[in-house]
């Protein structure tokens, strides 16, 4: 823990704006349902998109609903879809790039033609329309956009092990008999944790921002749950209006996005210095 608050200290002021960004919105995520101020499914305001007060800090939505009780259960969703997905995709992509560079060369130009095949797709057109397909329900919403990125992070993976699985201590490993699990949990997965964890930050705003936009669009989350996306959607009528119940929603993926890419590139150049 001292380790990592010396860390934190030694961050740029842009990696420390984005650090506050990022654990804001984690706690947000963990503690928000209970700490809103009223049940998000409640109409509790006969006023439509009415304005901040004190009753109601980020005023109602084109239901009457709190906006700022919307918000924090919102963030839940986003948040963590957004998380268990990037796992799902940097898990998958990571174990098949360490199986294609410690294995056989014919299951290396197997795995990379299929991942070049898929990430020739759009990604946004590969997920609205397995999302047509199959349907919103989380499992399948967050299940489906992991999917979409893998072969991205597959390439990043691989490019760094290959380039890992040709050098000396690998190679000494792999002479005195060592199995090829081994060599690539052992010799190289270690080795290029520190890069991926780059990759995996921006997949995690990637994803953010398509799970936002299929949620826009109405193929996300579908009521009563809501994520940041929805928030957006559904409130658009107020959008002439200025009505906090559109902007707010909005401000809020902007800043857990901005946050996440200042602090990754703060880290990066922290350790290219």
């Amino acid at each position: 823990m001292a380790n990592l608050i010396r860390r934190a200290g030694r961050l740029p002021l842009s990696g420390k704006i984005g650090l506050a960004l990022v654990l804001f919105w984690i706690v947000v995520a963990v503690i928000g349902p209970w700490i809103a101020p009223y049940p998000p499914g409640s109409f509790v305001n006969q006023e439509v998109f009415a304005g901040s007060s004190s009753a109601y800090w980020l005023g109602s939505d084109f239901l009457g609903r709190d906006v700022l009780s919307r918000l924090l259960s919102g963030a839940r969703f986003t948040v963590g879809l957004s998380a268990i997905a990037v796992a799902i995709a940097a898990s998958i992509g990571t174990g098949l790039a360490l199986t294609a560079a410690v294995g056989p060369r014919w299951l290396d130009e197997l795995l990379s033609r299929a991942m070049d095949t898929l990430i020739s797709i759009p990604s946004k057109i590969f997920a609205l329309v397995l999302v047509a397909a199959f349907g919103s329900s989380l499992v399948l919403l967050t299940t489906i956009i992991a999917i979409t990125y893998v072969p991205g992070n597959f390439r990043i993976a691989r490019s760094l092990a290959v380039g890992l699985a040709k050098l000396d201590y690998v190679e000494v490993a792999r002479a005195r008999g060592e199995g090829r699990l081994h060599l690539a949990l052992v010799e190289v997965l270690p080795n290029m944790i520190k890069p991926l964890f780059a990759d995996i930050g921006l997949r995690f705003v990637f994803i953010v921002l398509l799970l936002s936009g299929l949620s826009f669009l109405g193929l996300g989350l579908q009521p009563p749950d809501a994520d940041l996306g929805s928030l957006v959607r559904e409130n658009t009528s107020g959008l002439a209006e200025g009505a906090l119940a559109i902007i707010a929603p909005a401000v809020a993926i902007a800043s857990l996005t901005v946050g996440v890419n200042l602090l990754i590139d703060a880290a990066t150049q922290g350790k290219a210095e």
